[in-house]
């Protein structure tokens, strides 16, 4: 498997500088994607973690953290504003995934920190936004996806709503949407000169991608008779005989009849009716399912292996890093023992390229406020105080 990392900066942000306040979820998978594609990103965490590093491991482990520089801080020190007002003056970008209050109690509100710096991207990351009913409320991914409307469009006919944990809400709702902003913000601050504040709520963001659904919705084609709500027999997942699960989408006109043809169902009673025959489709989804259930999966994918039919295999995770497409494309790479998705997307000049490994708490402490001019004796003082500490393991 591909490490694809290097020591120095490369990618399309290079140069640019970002301050991420560590916090959990999508905040920090915000600041890998920036990371991912060249920036600074340097990591201000706290000396006891966060409960993302006790779900997912911190450290080596933290694939949100790779290419990032770790500074262990205690940012409720008084010796610590005027060092982070500092860094925030030569920073491009700010992130922050607290709720609504919290950088303005610890001091680093937008307004303080837009005097600082005219031109800061200051991106804030919530479940609700900064305004609003609930915007001080607490909640997780499947919370907003659900408030948005998304989890219940992720149920299966006549089945219960669920979805895939933390990439409706957190990950595409949240970190990514939040990078989006951060790109929009940047491209404007050349021509204006100025920053600005970005109020990105995972739940807005999660009924954002939900925004083909709200279509189909509108068309009253959502629920029991659309074609990819699970209650089409043509865009469903079925079980095979050694209890592996092929997913099988032929949609359009052309696929379909190609895949009735493979499975030798053209002429058969219950697949001669039109394909959007709804009346039809709990027969059809019946047969299927018998079929499909009658061979092992390797013999469906012989079956349409050389095909446009829409039929793939459900792979787990461990199995898609071996697909020979993903392997082609070096589409996932290990660092420090963890296997996890390459960069992307590919860029054709400027590519992403994973900088290094995910630091360990406190490992840039020094680099960093030496670079912010401070001498051995003034960081012995500031360790002394406890308000900033080194890196204890590696």
């Amino acid at each position: 498997m591909n490490t694809r990392t290097s020591s120095t900066q490369t990618g399309p942000l290079s140069g640019l500088k970002v301050l991420e306040f560590a916090g959990i979820g999508p905040g920090p998978f915000c600041g890998m994607l920036l990371a991912d594609m060249g920036a600074e990103v340097t990591l201000l965490e706290r000396a006891g973690g966060t409960f993302a590093s006790q779900l997912f491991g911190g450290g080596r482990k933290a694939v949100a953290n790779r290419g990032k520089k770790s500074i262990c801080i205690d940012l409720k020190n008084p010796e610590i504003r005027p060092l982070v007002l500092r860094m925030i003056a030569e920073t491009d970008v700010l992130l922050e995934g607290f709720r609504p209050g919290v950088m303005e109690r610890l001091g680093f509100g937008p307004e303080i920190c837009l005097q600082a710096n005219p031109r800061l991207v200051y991106g804030r990351m919530t479940g609700w936004g900064q305004s609003g009913p609930l915007a001080a409320r607490a909640g997780h991914d499947a919370n907003y996806a659900a408030l948005a409307g998304m989890l219940d469009s992720g149920r299966r006919h006549g089945g219960a709503p669920w979805a895939p944990p933390t990439l409706v809400g957190d990950m595409g709702g949240g970190g990514l949407l939040l990078a989006w902003g951060i790109a929009c913000a940047l491209i404007e601050a050349q021509k204006s000169g100025q920053g600005q504040v970005i109020d990105a709520a995972m739940c807005e963001g999660a009924a954002l991608l939900g925004h083909g659904l709200f279509n189909l919705e509108a068309l009253g084609e959502w629920q029991g008779q659309c074609a990819i709500d699970s209650s089409a027999p043509f865009y469903d997942v079925y079980a095979c005989a050694d209890g592996l699960w092929l997913s099988v989408c032929p949609l359009e006109p052309q696929f379909y009849a190609s895949f009735l043809a493979r499975l030798q169902l053209t002429e058969d009673p219950d697949f001669q009716g039109a394909q959007y025959d709804t009346a039809r489709w709990p027969r059809m989804k019946a047969r299927l399912t018998t079929l499909f259930a009658s061979q092992p999966r390797a013999h469906w994918e012989n079956v349409f292996a050389d095909t446009d039919d829409c039929v793939w295999p459900v792979l787990t995770m461990a199995q898609a890093r071996q697909h020979p497409h993903h392997q082609a494309r070096a589409s996932f790479i290990e660092l420090a023992g963890v296997a996890q998705p390459a960069p992307a997307p590919r860029l054709s000049r400027t590519p992403a390229q994973v900088q290094e490994a995910p630091p360990v708490l406190g490992e840039h402490t020094v680099e960093r406020l030496q670079a912010l001019g401070l001498t051995a004796v003034e960081i012995e003082r500031l360790v002394a105080l406890g308000a900033v500490s080194l890196m204890r393991s590696t």
